[in-house]
C-alpha cells in the first residue's frame, strides 16, 4: 500500500471557465493556471504522484511547456493513471477538501466525484470531495482563490 497526498491552488480571474473536477461550474470568475487550472485534478494528481516517488505535478507536467496550455486537466490525470498502471497499481479511494468562499459547491460535488473516478477507473464510492469555507480568513476567505487538498490509497 502507498499514500500520497496533494495540494493545489489557484488564484481566480475573471473571464476563464471555473472548471473543478473536471466539472465546469457557473460562476462568473475562473481559476489562473497554465492547464485548464482544475484545482481538484491537480491535487489529486499531486497525491497520485507523491504515492508513486515521483515529485509534484510540475516535474510531469511544467507551466510554460506549450503541450499543456488551455489542456483538460483530466487528459492529464489518464497520463498519471498510465504511472500507476505500470506500477501495478490501483487506486483504493480518493479523499479530497476544496476550500472557497463562493460558489457554493455542493450541488456540484456529485458530478466532480463521479468524474474523478471515471478518470481513475473506480467507483464514485471510493471518491469523497468535501466543499468547506474558510470562514472569511485570509486570501481564500476573502475570494481571492480555491485551495484544494488531496490523499490517496494505493495498493497492488
Amino acid at each position: 500500500m502507498r499514500i500520497g497526498l496533494g495540494y493545489d491552488s489557484h488564484r481566480l480571474i475573471p473571464d476563464r471557465p471555473l472548471i473543478l473536477g473536471g466539472v465546469t461550474i457557473p460562476f462568473g470568475k475562473g481559476l489562473d493556471g497554465w492547464s485548464d487550472a482544475d484545482a481538484l485534478t491537480h491535487a489529486v494528481m499531486d497525491a497520485l504522484c507523491g504515492a508513486l516517488g515521483l515529485g509534484n505535478i510540475g516535474v510531469l507536467f511544467p507551466p510554460g511547456d506549450e503541450r499543456f496550455k488551455n489542456m483538460s486537466s483530466l487528459c492529464l490525470l489518464e497520463d498519471v493513471m498510465q504511472k500507476v498502471d505500470s506500477r501495478g497499481l490501483r487506486v483504493v479511494n480518493v479523499d479530497a477538501v476544496i476550500i472557497a468562499e463562493n460558489p457554493r459547491l455542493a450541488p456540484y460535488v456529485d458530478k466532480m466525484r463521479q468524474s474523478i473516478a471515471q478518470a481513475l477507473r473506480m467507483d464514485a464510492s471510493d471518491v469523497s470531495v468535501k466543499p468547506k469555507s474558510a470562514e472569511g480568513m485570509g486570501a481564500v476567505g476573502r475570494g481571492e482563490g480555491i485551495v484544494v487538498h488531496a490523499v490517496v490509497l494505493l495498493e497492488s
